[in-house]
């Protein structure tokens, strides 16, 4: 669990560093003189006026927390490939959450309660295809667990039904935190 000190500080670089991809300047690296725990991956959400423009981050940590979330929030800003970059005149109507991962454990999704709506993200993967999905997507869309597979396979760029279907379905806890 982060404490509150280390949860602004890791929202306080996903903005510097969004500022900083959108000016063109060198993006911050780390939170200096915080203690940052590890974790099993991160994302980083940027929304401009409550709307989603990015959301991209790592499952597979390089450096510490605080760099993994000021790359993702940079890369979240410019990179996504479904929206354009965020631009100067929409940086004041930016908005970050941050969510870092807990540990990733394949399940049985025939098992009773292996996904909880709003607990769990799913990451699907089979061959070189890989898709996640954070908890609160399912919420956001109100989804029911079978959709919510359907649409992590489809993240993947799977056949909805991969995961009956020898897809490797995987979940995760997140802690999610936002300005």
């Amino acid at each position: 669990m982060l404490s509150d000190a280390q949860k602004q500080a890791l929202l306080q670089i996903a903005r510097a560093a969004v500022a900083s991809q959108v000016a063109g300047a060198p993006v911050p690296a780390s939170a200096a003189g915080i203690p940052l725990p590890g974790a099993s991956g991160v994302f980083v959400t940027v929304k401009v006026r409550g709307e989603l423009r990015g959301c991209l981050g790592t499952l597979d940590p390089r450096w510490d927390l605080g760099a993994d979330v000021a790359r993702c929030a940079a890369d979240a800003a410019s990179a996504d490939p479904r929206f354009p970059p965020v631009s100067p005149a929409e940086l004041p109507e930016v908005s970050v959450e941050v969510s870092v991962l807990g540990p990733i454990e394949p399940i049985d999704t025939a098992a009773p309660g292996a996904i909880e709506i709003g607990r769990h993200g799913l990451v699907a993967e089979q061959g070189s295809r890989r898709g996640l999905l954070l908890p609160q997507v399912a919420v956001e869309w109100g989804w029911t667990v079978d959709q919510f597979l359907r649409r992590t396979c489809l993240k993947a760029g799977l056949p909805a039904d991969a995961w009956r279907h020898g897809a490797t379905i995987s979940r995760f806890g997140a802690e999610v935190f936002s300005e």
